[in-house]
């Protein structure tokens, strides 16, 4: 869902006037409070919000049960081209593995509030047929690599 301008607040007035800002999104649904030093946040009403995520779960549990009973994920691999035009460089394989990834991306953002995951597979395997789409560098992502490349760093 995409926010206009006309839909946004500045951080000052969210802090100037409070009270008709929190009137604006309860009227428009949500607002966006724009802030010069700080990312964008939105302002909604708790039971939108969890209406909302009463979607998501819907939905991710919708497609976990598609997979339960066609393991093969037939008609949610037929869908993808749709949603990723992308894929198309990918292999049988590995559009169902990333169909099944994904499923289960969504299931953890409605089932944990684990957001970040699904953008994360969408990126990797994004990543991945952005390689595959290019011959030369798909060759060279191919060959062997030799020699010591040294320590890996590990953060926490």
């Amino acid at each position: 869902m995409s926010t206009s301008n006309a839909d946004a607040v500045t951080f000052s007035d969210l802090s100037r006037n409070p009270r008709a800002v929190a009137e604006r999104a309860a009227r428009l649904g949500r607002v966006r409070v724009t802030h010069r030093d700080a990312p964008d946040f939105y302002l909604t009403a708790a039971d939108r919000e969890d209406q909302r995520g009463q979607t998501l779960a819907t939905a991710s549990r919708l497609f976990l049960a598609l997979i339960k009973h066609d393991p093969t994920a037939r008609t949610l691999v037929i869908a993808m081209p749709e949603v990723f035009p992308w894929v198309r460089h990918l292999t049988s394989a590995e559009l169902r593995a990333f169909t099944l990834e994904l499923v289960e991306a969504l299931s953890d953002a409605a089932e944990l509030d684990v957001d970040v995951t699904t953008q994360e597979v969408i990126a990797g395997w994004r990543a991945t047929a952005r390689i595959k789409a290019d011959p030369a560098h798909y060759a060279q992502a191919r060959k062997a690599t030799g020699g010591d490349f040294g320590p890996v760093e590990v953060s926490a």
